[in-house]
């Protein structure tokens, strides 16, 4: 293993920003400190740029197994490293549906072999597969994913019964993705009805709407109050959800919990008519007005994490009639450089930031040592360097899918090396030829 020590680091953790020394030993963090010494260590003076803990990404899709040809664990690993998120959490409808112990467990086998960063990947839930999600060993898979809207195959959980059962018996964190599909159902119908194969894009947040989310959200959260349950709510996409969170209690004591992704906080129902399809997801970007009051939630705490939701489609893909194309965009490369570009903006500050995409994952998901510049926690590491542009475009994308809401974009600062479990794995624009990623571990005991 490599040892390293990183000099004179503008450290940016727990709500604090100081200038300090870390060494790097056997994949952890041994010793954070002024003026270390360590005749063994490869010495990198970072002249005062900022060093964060490795962002964790609560939702992903990477596309593996079935849909290798958007992605796969290998393409999107480096992508997201290269942006600076060292662990990821991965969704279930791939194909087939990760619904069995059997079938998650593959996927498990294929990050132990091809994952730059550490990873976890969340059972899934059908409206048939009960007994083998409550099967789920807790301690070494992030959560069960219920779909409570339209999804790849066999995953939509729309049975009242199923739901209570999962809400009921589950004693690990049910994280949901929130749209009513009778909703979306009846408004497609009638876009359908007036404009035929040619529904304009702008009307995607009109169909998959405010009403759809709220619903469906405020139904999730009925079922974990009445039964206690963990939940963790995805992709909150609209002002009116954001009144079912509370921030009254310490992450780690919340049962109820939010997320927000960045292509809510940076797009709007606006930038349809430049982006089209290219920022379809689901839930659908909305309003200016959604998203402001996004942005207080995640400022407030009702809201607790920040994630991407990267979701890779071909450009083929993606270029076909609104109707035909699929949701979701890719997003792990930029979105830590992009949201950098908010404290900037004064948005919100560079220490809150981390806190919402290093800390609070992991405190949220009880992530065993990690998401934190602490000794004795394992060395997954950013190196942000405040003095360099990100200059967007094809040529350095490393998604497999080859194209990203933001080209031509030119962000502040660069990210110029990222670490995992002690390893450089990213450095001046360059990735380097080591798979270090590990199975993230959960502290249930």
């Amino acid at each position: 293993m490599s040892t390293y020590l990183l000099k004179n680091a503008k450290i940016v953790n727990e709500g604090k920003i100081f200038i300090s020394d870390v060494l790097i030993k056997n994949e952890i963090i041994e010793k954070i400190d002024q003026n270390i010494t360590d005749d063994n260590a490869s010495i990198i003076d970072l002249d005062g740029k900022y060093l964060l803990p490795g962002c964790i990404d609560d939702q992903v899709h990477f596309r593996e197994p079935g849909l290798t040809h958007k992605g796969n664990i290998f393409s999107e690993s480096r992508a997201a490293v290269a942006g600076g998120i060292t662990s990821f959490m991965e969704m279930p409808n791939t194909v087939p549906n990760a619904l069995t112990q059997q079938l998650l467990e593959d996927k498990y086998i294929i990050g132990s072999k091809d994952s730059l960063a550490n990873y976890s990947f969340y059972m899934g839930a059908s409206n048939d597969n009960l007994e083998e999600v409550l099967k789920t060993n807790k301690r070494n898979v992030c959560g069960v994913k219920v779909f409570m809207g339209s999804s790849t195959g066999n995953m939509l959980v729309d049975n009242e019964k199923t739901l209570s059962g999962i809400f009921g018996k589950c004693d690990m964190l049910i994280a949901t993705h929130c749209e009513d599909e009778g909703t979306i159902k009846h408004n497609l119908e009638a876009a359908r009805a007036q404009y035929g194969d040619d529904i304009p894009v702008e009307l995607h947040p009109i169909i998959r709407n405010h009403e759809a989310c709220y619903l469906s959200s405020s139904l999730a959260v009925n079922l974990a109050t009445v039964n206690n349950s963990r939940l963790h709510v995805l992709h909150i996409s609209t002002a009116k959800e954001t009144e079912l969170f509370s921030n009254i209690l310490p992450l780690k004591e919340k049962k109820i919990t939010a997320e927000a992704c960045v292509h809510h906080l940076w797009f709007s129902d606006k930038d349809y008519a430049e982006k089209g399809n290219f920022i379809k997801w689901n839930p659908a970007v909305k309003t200016e007005q959604d998203r402001e009051a996004i942005w207080k939630a995640v400022l407030d705490d009702r809201i607790d994490v920040i994630a991407t939701d990267h979701a890779p489609h071909t450009l083929g893909e993606k270029s076909a009639k609104y109707a035909q194309a699929p949701s979701g965009g890719p997003l792990v490369q930029h979105a830590l450089i992009a949201l950098y570009n908010k404290t900037l903006e004064g948005k919100i500050s560079l220490e809150n930031l981390v806190r919402k995409m290093c800390h609070a994952p992991a405190d949220l998901f009880r992530v065993e040592k990690r998401g934190y510049i602490r000794e004795g926690y394992f060395a997954d590491l950013v190196v942000l360097d405040p003095n360099t542009q990100t200059f967007i475009n094809k040529g350095q994308l490393l998604y497999k899918c080859g194209w990203s809401p933001f080209e031509d974009t030119i962000f502040e600062g660069k990210i110029e090396s990222t670490f995992v479990n002690g390893n450089m794995v990213y450095h001046g624009g360059k990735l380097l030829d080591i798979n270090p990623g590990k199975r993230l571990h959960f502290d249930y005991d």
